[in-house]
């Protein structure tokens, strides 16, 4: 299977100083798949850490993993 991890969309935001400062990312299409970092990079580099891990152990419990909406068709 090609690997999907480049595919989903991210949504990268500001944390809060109050949350420790940096970014969060995360992946609307995969619950609970998030990821943070300094920078916005970081946040992305490590998000994609986190897909990866989030797409093994949804194949390993035999769940579906929801097709990235970059590949649906319109």
């Amino acid at each position: 299977m090609t690997d999907m991890r480049a595919t989903y969309k991210v949504v990268i935001e500001p944390l809060s100083e109050d949350d420790g400062g940096g970014f969060l990312a995360t992946v609307p299409e995969l619950p609970g798949c998030m990821s943070d970092g300094e920078t916005r990079a970081e946040a992305l580099t490590n998000v994609e850490d986190a897909i990866a891990t989030w797409i093994h152990c949804a194949r390993k419990m035999g769940q579906a993993i929801p097709e990235p909406q970059l590949h649906r068709a319109a």
